[in-house]
């Protein structure tokens, strides 16, 4: 008849926290198998120590590596539990009882589970579980681990730093074993997820060296594998209030979307703005977009806040600079009426500018911004500032020229402004800049043609002292001549 094998957990260290059950099973087993390094030292063996009888059996299995640090570490790991497999199997096949001693619970990242899935298919088997080192840090902690629907996470100090802290950044409370070598790795995620300064150091919890404080105080050079790092209850910060951040694209190009702008479009948990400028956003898993048509400012306003007071963290999307007759200006008005959302603006590189670019540097001097659009504010204003600004001799970026509704107002600007300029005065018109329809035209202002003009240009208007090079290069000098 063969014996009965026993995975025998211990709990975290403190002899008197053994089961009665665990006691019993030591005392009566024929033969007590442990695992322990090189140097012979065995923490479970030391645990187990009170309970053992005389005339019993010891078997010690000695681990032949401890760490990775070798060129074959898992065929030698396995040849090792193989071999102490066999030695516990003699046992058996003789009819002994085997006891393998494992600290904190067999189950739990211990060593038994090893033999169990080498000869529980033989022999008859039991396994008794035993307190985990991470209930017993709880507890000389004094502070709960989990509490209602929290959820906790238990993981090795081996997986990369960069899974770690993704990981720690879901949960709500954490346990992280296998400290030791890995700590200063650990000690990363917990910085990069933002849950360093809830984290607890505790090393040997429930013996006579066990050792607590918060985890940045800990000395990497002091930390041995026989501690953990926890995140107990409660420790998770409480998730920051939504926000909205306008950002502005640019006029078209990928290459013109600032560096804090890609940032900030990457950090997001929603994207709102009209379907145009969404669509040239790329697609990231896990971020939601919420595209409407070009006419509902306000509304696509609302709903940004609205997401932002749920928690999320929204980018709303604007071509060109969203302070420029675009996103920014509606949802700071919106989000004025209740001041309970805060809303941070990305400036992006404005149409006007890169116009000029393209053209030289026709804004090199004075100018003035002005929308033909009169969907917003009534045609006289606008026609009272193009003159004002005639007048005054500056030079005009013109945006929203035309568009299918409004077919007027590009001749009507041409004819006032031929009022106070010169027929030739340089006019620089870009279409689609930054896109693959991209042109630059440089005319006159008497060569001006409304039918060539729609809402896919933006026109810049010269003063008297904006010049056109031979090779077709404009420029407004920095200097003014005086009278």
């Amino acid at each position: 008849m063969t014996g009965k094998l026993y995975g025998v957990g211990l709990g975290p260290g403190d002899p008197e926290l053994v089961t009665v059950k665990a006691a019993r099973l030591i005392s009566e087993a024929d033969v007590v198998a442990f695992h322990s390094a090189r140097h012979g030292k065995s923490v479970a063996r030391t645990i187990a120590a009170p309970y053992f009888r005389d005339g019993q059996i010891m078997e010690q299995l000695v681990y032949p590596v401890t760490t990775e640090d070798t060129d074959d570490y898992q065929g030698e790991i396995d040849a090792f539990y193989e071999e102490a497999a066999a030695k516990l199997a003699a046992h058996l096949d003789a009819g002994r009882d085997v006891v393998v001693l494992a600290a904190g619970d067999p189950f739990f990242y211990g060593s038994y589970m090893h033999m169990h899935k080498r000869l529980a298919d033989r022999y008859e088997w039991e396994v008794v579980p035993g307190v985990t080192s991470v209930s017993g840090a709880s507890a000389v902690l004094g502070t709960p681990l989990v509490e209602r629907d929290e959820v906790l996470t238990i993981l090795p100090g081996t997986l990369p730093p960069a899974e770690l802290a993704t990981r720690l950044a879901d949960t709500d409370s954490a346990a992280i074993l296998k400290l030791g070598r890995t700590f200063g790795n650990v000690r990363d995620a917990l910085e990069a997820s933002g849950r360093l300064d809830g984290a607890w150091y505790v090393e040997r919890a429930t013996t006579g060296r066990q050792k607590m404080s918060p985890l940045a105080d800990v000395d990497p050079e002091s930390v041995p594998y026989f501690s953990l790092a926890l995140l107990p209850s409660q420790s998770k910060p409480a998730k920051p209030k939504g926000e909205v951040v306008v950002i502005g694209l640019g006029p078209g190009a990928r290459a013109w979307l600032t560096p804090e702008a890609r940032q900030e479009l990457e950090a997001a948990d929603e994207l709102v703005g009209y379907s145009t400028y969404l669509d040239r956003v790329p697609q990231r898993p896990g971020q939601k977009r919420h595209s409407s048509h070009n006419q509902v400012e306000s509304e696509r306003a609302a709903f940004a806040l609205d997401l932002a007071r749920k928690g999320a963290r929204v980018a709303v999307v604007s071509s060109g600079d969203p302070g420029v007759f675009a996103m920014a200006t509606a949802v700071l008005e919106v989000a004025a009426e209740t001041q309970d959302v805060p809303v941070r603006v990305i400036p992006g590189v404005t149409a006007a500018n890169a116009v000029a670019a393209k053209a030289g540097a026709p804004l090199g001097h004075d100018y003035a911004v002005i929308s033909l659009s009169d969907r917003l504010k009534p045609w006289d204003v606008i026609a009272e500032r193009l003159e004002a600004t005639a007048k005054a001799d500056l030079v005009i970026a013109i945006y929203n020229p035309a568009s299918k509704a409004r077919t007027h107002q590009v001749a009507d600007m041409r004819d006032l402004l031929l009022q106070h300029r010169a027929p030739e005065t340089p006019i620089v018109v870009g279409r689609d800049v930054g896109g693959p329809e991209e042109e630059i035209r440089v005319l006159t202002l008497g060569a001006l043609d409304a039918a060539t003009i729609d809402m896919r240009c933006l026109l810049i208007i010269g003063s008297s002292q904006t010049i056109v090079t031979p090779q077709g290069v404009v420029f407004t000098p920095r200097r003014y001549p005086t009278s």
